[in-house]
């Protein structure tokens, strides 16, 4: 691990986003109405995202335990696709931008998963950080 004990804390924020596609407007559908026949695919991975979150430096060797402070996720739909937007913060030594590409992953990974039964074509089209701020580099998009 990297040494960051002589690092001051500080306030940190990440965004990260995932990419669902789906192959039929039929999943979109009985996603938006709650008809997925797992449950409520939202919810469901809404928890799983924040697991991952909070887990992130348990299956991520050189990641540092931190507090997470905050956790958001939300939603948009276009087309066939589900965009997840994952939002971290923390006031500590090190960025959460990690924890949030780890849990907008495991998000998508959950929807994923209940979204198969009904559609063998989703796909996870990718995983980025659109945005960090605190410590010593920002980024943006």
């Amino acid at each position: 691990m990297v040494d960051i004990t002589h690092k001051n804390s500080t306030h940190r924020t990440a965004i990260a986003e995932a990419r669902v596609m789906v192959s039929q407007s039929d999943t979109i559908k009985a996603l938006q109405e709650n008809k997925v026949p797992k449950g409520n695919v939202f919810e469901f991975s809404r928890a799983a995202g924040l697991l991952a979150i909070k887990n992130t430096s348990a299956v991520i060797p050189d990641c540092h335990p931190l507090p997470v402070e905050f956790a958001q996720f939300t939603y948009e739909i276009s087309g066939l696709e589900i965009i997840i937007r994952t939002e971290v913060q923390t006031i500590y030594k090190t960025g959460v931008e990690v924890e949030a590409m780890h849990g907008a992953m495991i998000a998508a990974l959950t929807a994923y998963d209940m979204l198969k039964p009904l559609d063998k074509g989703v796909i996870i089209t990718g995983v980025r950080l659109l945005e960090k701020r605190g410590g010593k580099s920002d980024f943006k998009k």
